[in-house]
């Protein structure tokens, strides 16, 4: 049986549909959007301008694709994974040669009432055309050094012009993301191994190029890996942002300060706290418990992506569906340990927290796929 004929035979149609829903998730994508809705009022000052009205207008609209989406047969997404991948990589191009400026970065394309990052795109269409071509290839092939070759370059082609805008964190996000893919494919652990002792021999050598005239990263990210290691050598400079965040974290203690009695945000000693920082807000004024309510919403969202996906009977599905909530637990885990000192600033937000467009609008797309394929499973 053909892959159109399998799922001809098990897809719903109309109430069906909606009722197939995954509602738990949806209701739980919308209290983390909550949360951040909620803090983001709390950094404005009590006001609903200039972040929480267009984030709820974001959320209405990223819904309504998120929904829309999930009603299409999940074969569709599957046959159009390797058109929206290079659609995402012409965007990066376009990027690369006429994209907007913004905080010494060139990452945005603006088209006026919205500035899309095609970063954000790739990170989503990506995993969906590893899991339609590991979807096509036959399982005893997976490992074979040739078709291992063409995942390998699908990945490295968009991280090469990510990390050239600069954004480090996207890069090392796509790099982390789609050899993730790969692996739950079942490509050989040898090949990660080899991966590993590179990653390794490239670390030493970004350290050894340090101000010479090879230097393989800018002089910003070798500050940031100096305030990663030392904060204090710099606390009114480069290591502002870390220091100013662990005292809000630290601040917080069990309970929090409570609702918009946060100093440090409230007195803008926290810089950008709707954005990169916003979960030191969090746990500021709701304290550790605040934090691990919006932890318990994320891993819960990862658990009922991991249900969907071992309940799908196709390997996209169920490829897709995985790589989607790895992608989404990077999100969430890199931020949280950046903003607690465990990692270096990198850049990258707080998903559906974090004050932002494309990356809102994005995600939400990428779980209407989760939706799609929860919908039109075999029952």
């Amino acid at each position: 049986m053909s892959y159109l004929e399998y799922h001809a035979k098990s897809t719903p149609t109309g109430l069906r549909k909606i009722l197939y829903l995954n509602w738990p998730l949806v209701l739980l994508l919308s209290a983390a959007v909550g949360v951040g809705l909620l803090m983001l009022y709390s950094v404005a000052g009590g006001s609903f301008s200039p972040w929480v009205e267009p984030q709820a207008k974001r959320f209405g609209m990223g819904l309504f694709v998120m929904l829309a989406i999930a009603m299409v047969p999940i074969w569709f997404w599957r046959n159009i994974s390797v058109l929206a991948y290079f659609i995402a990589l012409t965007l990066l191009v376009a990027v690369e040669l006429f994209g907007a400026i913004g905080m010494g970065a060139q990452r945005w394309i603006d088209l006026g009432p919205l500035r899309l990052q095609p970063s954000e795109l790739m990170k989503i269409t990506l995993v969906m055309v590893l899991a339609a071509y590991y979807d096509w290839l036959p399982a005893n092939k997976t490992s074979r050094p040739l078709f291992v070759l063409a995942p390998v370059l699908l990945i490295l082609v968009p991280t090469f012009l990510v990390l050239k805008q600069p954004d480090l964190g996207t890069a090392i996000l796509l790099l982390t993301a789609g050899g993730g893919v790969m692996f739950l494919a079942g490509v050989h652990w040898a090949y990660f191994a080899a991966v590993i002792g590179g990653g390794v021999g490239l670390v030493s050598a970004v350290f050894e190029s340090r101000g010479t005239d090879w230097q393989l990263i800018k002089d910003y990210q070798f500050r940031r890996i100096d305030t990663f290691l030392d904060p204090s050598q710099d606390p009114l400079g480069a290591g502002y942002h870390i220091t100013q965040s662990k005292i809000a974290l630290g601040s917080g203690g069990w309970s929090g300060r409570g609702f918009m009695q946060g100093t440090q945000s409230r007195l803008n000693f926290l810089p950008e706290k709707h954005t990169d920082f916003i979960f030191t807000t969090l746990a500021e004024e709701f304290g550790f418990v605040g934090g691990v309510t919006l932890l318990s919403i994320y891993m819960l969202i990862i658990i009922f992506c991991i249900s969907t996906a071992i309940s799908t009977k196709d390997r996209f599905s169920s490829l897709v569906t995985l790589g989607i909530a790895l992608n989404f637990f990077l999100f969430f885990s890199v931020n949280m340990s950046m903003v607690m000192g465990l990692a270096p600033v990198v850049g990258v937000p707080l998903p559906l927290v974090s004050y932002g467009g494309s990356a809102m609008l994005v995600l939400l797309a990428a779980f209407g796929v989760v939706q799609s394929a929860n919908v039109h499973r075999p029952r």
